[in-house]
């Protein structure tokens, strides 16, 4: 069955809209209309279209205004723009590639070059959201896991919110800031393969439990790993039981052999074991947990660098 793409005309020139229109009536599109920027931004806002066919030349708010807004929203920069205008010069169209438009158009333009290109732009974007739903349902699953569990509930989103201020601390780019807020959100995915006697046993685990416990990061690492664009976060989900001086899981990697990002994930998932309550004990509060990074600072659990930076990121959080 194909998919209904809906698409947004955004002309203050109602004879420029009925005649795309009208080239679009024999495709399974749904027509949305709006006369100035300022009403397309509203639209847009409300009812996100699958593709904006935009004039840069409006009363209100411009479509160079227009793009931007649209690009620089994380909730809709994957919506392509396509920019259909009578201006002609190249610094025009500069201006609107630079502000992110996916292709321009001068009328008076070609029926079938129009199309043509909005065809090539919503297979993208169909891939793009393709992608964006099979990461949805790996977190959906990571969420339904811990809610089986009343200890273990809201622990990744905990982990991947200390993680990214921590990473925010060490002054991180934003692109890997956001890997790392998906990292930690699917750090423990993999104990979906743990069984749930072990998972959910109040009591200590044995040895050969413990063993079958310490392959969820690799068990995590092979659900993520065919999905592409969670392929910057796979350290957070496989290296976050690795230890600085080699003792950790399931690689016994040593110092920075771990990768980073996996190494603030160590500190972060650490932290919140510690204060959360088991069947067994109650969670310690902050301060205690602070207390004993302090003082294993130099135990070689941890990077001493990013333990440092964690106290004092957990301080700045807490008000210490």
């Amino acid at each position: 069955m194909k998919r209904n793409y809906r698409i947004l005309i955004v002309d203050d020139n109602k004879v420029n809209v009925e005649l795309i229109r009208a080239q679009l009536k024999p495709y399974n599109y749904t027509i949305h209309v709006a006369y100035d920027g300022e009403e397309a931004m509203e639209k847009i806002d409300k009812n996100p279209p699958d593709l904006i066919l935009l004039d840069l030349m409006m009363p209100k708010i411009s479509g160079y205004e227009v793009c931007q807004y649209v690009k620089q929203n994380k909730k809709t920069q994957f919506i392509p723009v396509i920019v259909v205008t009578a201006l002609q010069e190249l610094e025009d169209k500069l201006k609107a590639i630079e502000l992110g438009a996916d292709d321009f158009l001068v009328k008076p333009f070609n029926k079938l070059e129009l199309t043509t290109r909005i065809k090539s732009l919503l297979h993208m974007k169909s891939l793009h959201d393709d992608l964006e739903m099979s990461e949805n349902i790996l977190f959906s699953l990571a969420e339904a896991l811990e809610a089986k569990d009343i200890y273990t509930r809201g622990h990744s989103e905990r982990v991947s919110k200390l993680a990214v201020e921590i990473a925010k601390e060490m002054s991180m780019p934003e692109h890997d800031i956001e890997v790392i807020h998906k990292g930690g959100l699917l750090h423990d995915i993999g104990k979906i393969g743990v069984r749930e006697s072990i998972l959910l046993k109040p009591s200590k685990l044995t040895e050969e439990e413990m063993k079958h416990v310490q392959q969820h990061p690799k068990i995590g690492y092979d659900i993520c790993s065919p999905l592409k664009s969670l392929e910057e976060a796979l350290p957070c989900i496989r290296s976050h039981h690795e230890r600085y001086d080699g003792s950790g899981y399931p690689d016994g990697l040593v110092g920075d052999e771990i990768p980073l990002k996996g190494q603030i994930m160590a500190i972060a998932d650490a932290y919140d074991a510690m204060t959360t309550d088991r069947p067994y004990r109650k969670g310690m509060p902050p301060q205690e947990a602070i207390k004993i990074f302090e003082d294993e600072i130099s135990s070689g659990q941890w990077n001493p660098e990013i333990v440092r930076i964690a106290i004092r990121t957990l301080k700045s959080m807490f008000k210490l």
